[in-house]
């Protein structure tokens, strides 16, 4: 299942999953740094996934988005 590119502008860039049960979020630190977030609703015991990473640098946290939204694709 695809990803599409929900928001992208200064601050922030997120994709979200075709059925709307997981998003990747790109956000730029007040210190420089970036953050990113997998959130991902589940039907399981643990019902989510949420995981978040800090890098120094964009590329970085670009390329970890893009891992992980490799990962989490359905297909379909």
């Amino acid at each position: 299942m695809s990803w599409t590119l929900c928001r992208d502008d200064d601050a922030i860039t997120e994709w979200e999953r075709a059925d709307g049960y997981a998003t990747v979020r790109v956000r730029e630190r007040a210190d420089g740094g970036f953050v990113v977030r997998l959130d991902v609703m589940e039907q399981a015991a643990d019902a989510s996934t949420y995981e978040r990473e800090r890098f120094g640098d964009r590329e970085a946290a670009l390329d970890r988005a893009a891992e992980w939204r490799e990962e989490r694709a359905l297909d379909g």
